[in-house]
């Protein structure tokens, strides 16, 4: 039987050290502070909350460096490491001036730094915060998630240690899609800006647009509908998730207000592919630029012997027009 204790004379130091025996993960918990800048550190206090609506909650200390962010900030975002990330849990869970520097991190839905080499990660918005002593209860709705199959970091004792067989068998990783935007202003395409000093494909939390695109940023777009197609379908190798890639054009309304933050327009013929990190964008966006060249598109489809191509000729037309033909 376990040795018991009186409350009235708990040793803190004792109580943590028993609190350490329970097996946790490891997460790094991200936001970004009043003036945009990515903010992080270490936890192993996250719990799923519910399923409907989708809520999980994580503890934030008060002596935190990056308190004064999370209690201010809309969003937030939970990121599991997995068995290789022992190193990226230290940096986190220092005092180090530029935490992102070393890591690849992107945002998915709401802004909230998601760190993409990572086991899981969910993208929050605020649901509720709550006192508890010296931490915060931060009660976040995810908006947004995805997963993949690796080992997870665990966390005993004060040290890491190892989780087997993390992935048993019918366990299916995440197959959510990062849905893009080929987005033309006559000759000319919309790129983000990646945040490591490159440059990728708007992308949207919504799978098509009508006649606004809403940005993962939340900035608007406006498009000319009929305009919007599918254009490529592919997943990336040793990544999760895929993509899904629209080709749209913008409205004149558009092509003529300012950009969003961070965004701006190239050129076809002079497209940045070498400071676009994800090789299979890189081979998709050359492959529009040519067959933009010869005014003839093909939608692709991934397969396992390097995908098909479907191409379409003549402009588009009504499906009244096309069906009484």
């Amino acid at each position: 039987m376990a040795d018991a204790v009186a409350q009235r004379m708990i040793d803190p130091i004792a109580l943590r050290r028993a609190f350490g025996t329970f097996v946790t993960g490891v997460t790094v918990i991200t936001t970004r502070d009043s003036d945009g800048n990515p903010r992080g550190m270490t936890a192993n206090s996250f719990t799923s909350v519910s399923l409907n609506p989708p809520l999980l909650l994580v503890c934030v200390g008060k002596s935190a460096a990056s308190f004064a962010a999370f209690s201010e900030s809309r969003s937030f975002a939970v990121n599991f490491l997995h068995e290789g990330q022992a190193d990226v849990s230290s940096v986190f869970a220092s005092k180090a001036a530029d935490k992102f520097q070393s890591v690849n991190h992107d945002r998915a839905h709401t802004g909230a730094p998601i760190l993409t080499d990572s086991l899981t990660w969910f993208d929050c918005t605020v649901h509720n915060r709550v006192e508890a002593g010296d931490h915060v209860i931060l009660i976040g709705q995810v908006q947004a998630f995805g997963t993949s199959p690796s080992a997870p970091l665990g966390f005993c004792r004060g040290r890491y240690a190892s989780v087997k067989d993390p992935l048993p068998a019918g366990w299916l990783a995440s197959q959510d899609m990062i849905i893009g935007y080929l987005v033309e202003a006559g000759d000319r395409i919309l790129l983000r800006n990646d945040g490591r000093g490159g440059w990728m494909l708007p992308t949207a939390w919504r799978r098509k647009a009508d006649s606004n695109l809403i940005l993962d940023g939340g900035e608007a777009l406006s498009l000319v509908p009929e305009n919007t197609f599918l254009y490529s379908v592919f997943d990336v190798a040793d990544s999760d998730p895929g993509y899904l890639i629209y080709r749209a054009e913008l409205s004149p309304e558009s092509a003529e207000a300012a950009l969003p933050d961070g965004h701006a327009f190239f050129p076809v013929d002079m497209l940045p592919y070498e400071q676009i990190a994800t090789h299979e964008v890189r081979v998709m966006l050359r492959r529009y630029a040519r067959e933009r060249q010869d005014k003839r598109f093909g939608i692709y489809m991934d397969t396992g012997d390097g995908g098909r191509v479907a191409m379409i000729d003549g402009k588009s037309q009504l499906w009244t027009q096309a069906a009484s033909k």
